[in-house]
């Protein structure tokens, strides 16, 4: 096993730290098998097709069953669902691939904005790209502490760590090779369970940097709502913000549910919002309408001019999986590798298998955790430090002013 980190003792979280002369593991390398090999799928897109691989005849029943004893208002993030429940990817992948995995380039597009209107309004487009089709039923892998996805596209290249188990705290940072984008994320999901539905938001801090323009934008996430009755469904809903203090605009967009006759039936991937300046927010400059799974449309509100904002299919439709470039620069915390076992047991529906790699990976991470108590020994992140203030919000700061370039590609189409 190699090496982790920089040599140090700890101050916060949840990992052994090193000795003295000796190398440090964290979690997501310990629960390596010798024989782990990763394991990338496909992206969820408009397309889809993984999920109806996946989907046994009975799924609804079989997901009300799991909840048939949790209490309503019960936080649900460290709530363990079994392998036939699980998408074979971690969330730190899903975070990733709202980044990387996208058919048009919207990141570089809001670098480019010839004024402050127009990057808004890429930035908007942006962040609506991020949003895919959630698939009701599955869920991906919880990450280990200490777990990290990376991933290269083009110029850009995107690096995430688990930063924290308890909460779950995931953090994000992105840069191009040309010095004009950089994101950073903190997310921390939040998902309780209503009775009928279970509602999960993200909270903490996105920020998207357009370093040439020296200007940051806030952007919020929408929330997941998975209905389980009167009838099953999941859905993206309530309000996003998207802010630049430097520029004093603003959007705001709306995700929800349209309704027919009486209420029932309806569009779920209805979406509709506004840009405004920050110091008038009653005076709209521009409209935003449409459906994030189809076209969003843009009306400046001076002209009238209407224009396409975000097309659907171009962005998210026949997406590439990404692939391994170089195995050897694997990090041995990488996320393909901690959950390839379970992932190649998924994909080949050797449900008992998939249950035994799932639960080694997460017994030896409590393991380990339990030693760190016992021996007083903390962890701290390898890529981000992290802090926590008195209202219980967290953020994340990178290590390294640039992200590397990835051992895992996604190949040009």
């Amino acid at each position: 096993m190699a090496p982790w980190g920089r040599r140090r003792r700890r101050a916060s979280g949840a990992s052994l730290v090193e000795s003295e002369g000796e190398p440090a593991m964290v979690d997501a390398e310990a629960t390596l098998s010798s024989t782990a090999t990763a394991v990338l799928t496909a992206p969820l897109s408009l397309e889809g097709g993984l999920a109806a691989e996946l989907r046994p005849a009975n799924l609804v029943q079989r997901v009300l069953s799991l909840f048939r004893n949790v209490r309503p208002g019960s936080d649900l993030s460290h709530f363990q669902l079994p392998a036939t429940f699980n998408l074979p990817k971690s969330q730190l992948q899903l975070y990733g691939e709202g980044v990387y995995c996208t058919g048009d380039d919207h990141l570089s597009r809001c670098a480019t904005g010839k004024d402050s209107l127009e990057r808004l309004t890429a930035v908007v487009a942006w962040s609506i790209s991020t949003t895919r089709p959630p698939i009701f039923g599955f869920a991906p892998y919880n990450p280990v502490l200490g777990e990290t996805h990376h991933v290269s596209r083009g110029s850009l290249h995107v690096l995430l760590e688990q930063v924290s188990h308890h909460p779950p705290v995931s953090a994000l940072h992105a840069t191009d090779d040309g010095g004009n984008v950089e994101l950073l994320w903190c997310q921390i999901p939040n998902p309780k369970f209503n009775g009928a539905s279970i509602e999960a938001t993200v909270k903490g801090k996105r920020q998207v940097k357009l370093l040439k323009f020296n200007e940051t934008y806030e952007v919020d996430c929408p929330n997941l709502l998975i209905r389980l009755l009167p009838a099953p469904s999941v859905e993206w809903s309530g309000t996003v913000r998207i802010a630049c203090k430097d520029s004093g605009l603003e959007a705001e967009l709306c995700y929800y549910r349209s309704h027919s006759f009486l209420g029932l039936g309806g569009d779920a991937r209805c979406i509709k919002g506004k840009v405004f300046c920050s110091s008038s927010p009653q005076d709209t400059v521009c409209e935003i309408d449409g459906h994030w799974d189809r076209t969003v449309s843009l009306k400046d509100v001076g002209s009238g001019e209407v224009s396409v904002l975000y097309d659907a299919k171009s962005a998210i439709g026949n997406l590439t999986t990404p692939e391994v470039k170089d195995q050897e620069g694997l990090s041995p915390s990488e996320s393909a590798l901690v959950w390839g076992e379970v992932s190649e047991a998924i994909l080949a529906k050797d449900w008992e298998k998939a249950s035994e790699a799932k639960r080694r990976v997460e017994d030896t991470a409590r393991k380990l955790e339990k030693e760190r108590n016992e021996k007083g020994e903390v962890w701290m992140p390898k890529h981000f430090s992290l802090s926590q203030d008195k209202n219980g919000s967290w953020e994340c700061w990178p290590l390294d002013k640039s992200v590397r370039p990835a051992p895992i590609i996604v190949p040009s189409s």
